[in-house]
Formats: structure tokens, sequence, C-alpha cells
């Protein structure tokens, strides 16, 4: 009993954060309490197999998605692999590299600088599942590749494909919500594009 009592104590300071998460991963704020919870039981009946000493925090993220993935993977619609396909390497870099405003300041700081954490989070969220996960795992939650491998239970250089391809869409995503709210105008940084496009 008194390991149970352990776990108690020593997991419930993660529910906040592994709530943040399951919100992001679920986008429904009844279905993150609802794996949140069954997180939960999971993890409190196989606790006696945590390796004392170990990454708590980490162990509770593994049995989170896994369970996400169970169950809910089947209500989501699977990842689209064609629309990464249209997605240039560094699409912000190559949009908005050249350009400059009369600070000095690159057009891609003016606009980040713009984004708010609701923005940007909301972008993150919009991501394909499987990128979606890697990324609030590496840039949201801060774990190493290594860490998100043992999450998800899949080879480092997956984790950072995953990464890699999910920061391009992210990008993206970010020009195309400049573009919408007037940060940017599409045609000038189209010409960059293109300037930079031919000059390598």
């Amino acid at each position: 009993m008194a390991e149970k009592e352990k776990f108690v104590d020593d997991s419930m300071e993660y529910m906040p954060q592994l709530y943040s998460a399951a919100l992001r991963m679920t986008r429904n704020a009844q279905d993150a309490e609802d794996l949140v919870q069954e997180t939960y039981l999971k993890a409190y009946r196989a606790y006696e197999n945590f390796e004392a000493g170990t990454n708590l925090k980490a162990w509770l993220y593994r049995i989170l998605t896994n369970t996400y993935i169970n169950i809910y993977r089947s209500k989501q619609r699977r990842p689209e692999e064609s629309e990464l396909d249209e997605v240039e390497e560094l699409y912000l870099y190559r949009k908005w590299g050249s350009s400059q405003n009369e600070m000095g300041r690159s057009a891609e700081e003016v606009v980040l600088n713009s984004l708010t954490d609701t923005e940007v989070k909301s972008a993150i969220e919009a991501l394909p599942e499987q990128f979606r996960i890697a990324v609030l795992l590496a840039d949201v939650e801060g774990f190493s590749y290594q860490e998100i491998a043992e999450i998800l239970s899949v080879p480092s250089g997956t984790v950072m494909s995953r990464i890699h391809r999910g920061r391009k869409l992210l990008q993206k995503y970010l020009h195309e919500y400049a573009v919408r709210q007037g940060l940017v105008r599409d045609d000038t940084m189209t010409l960059s594009a293109n300037l930079t496009e031919g000059g390598s």
C-alpha cells in the first residue's frame, strides 16, 4: 500500500502538464479529462513495474501517449502524408529570409514576435497527428529526442524525422496565418522566395 501511496504523492504534480498535453492531443476538454483519468488508472495499476529513480514524468507521458493512440486514433483522421509533399524545406526562411524591415529585423522575426502563444499552439494543434505529438513533446513539453523515442516506442531517427517534418508544416501554417492577418504580403514574400531559389 505504501508503494501506491508513493505513486499518488509523486505523480500528482504532473497532472496539469498531462492534461495540457492531452488537450492538445484530443482537442476536446472532455476527451482530455478522460484520457488523463485513464492514464492515471493505468499508471497506478502498473506502478510496481516502474523502475525507481528513472524518469517518472516520461513514463507517465508514455502511458498517456500510448493510451491516446490506442483509444482515440480510430476517431481521428489519419495523417495526410500528401500535405507534406508540397511543403518546401525551411518554408518560413525561404519566404521571409531575405526580407528586412526598416528597423533591420528580418520579416520572420517581425511576424513571430506578432504571434501569441495561443496562435502558435493553435497551429501545433492543426498538425496531423503523428507530427503534432512529436512536436508537442519536443517543443512544448521539452523532452529530448531520446526521451520522445522511449515515450513513443519508435527509433530516435523516426522522432527526428517527425519533428523536422512537423516543424516544416508548422512554418507553413504560420506563414499562411501571417498572410491572412496582413502581417506579411504574400506577393512580396513569394518574390523573395523566387529570388532565393534562383540564387541557389
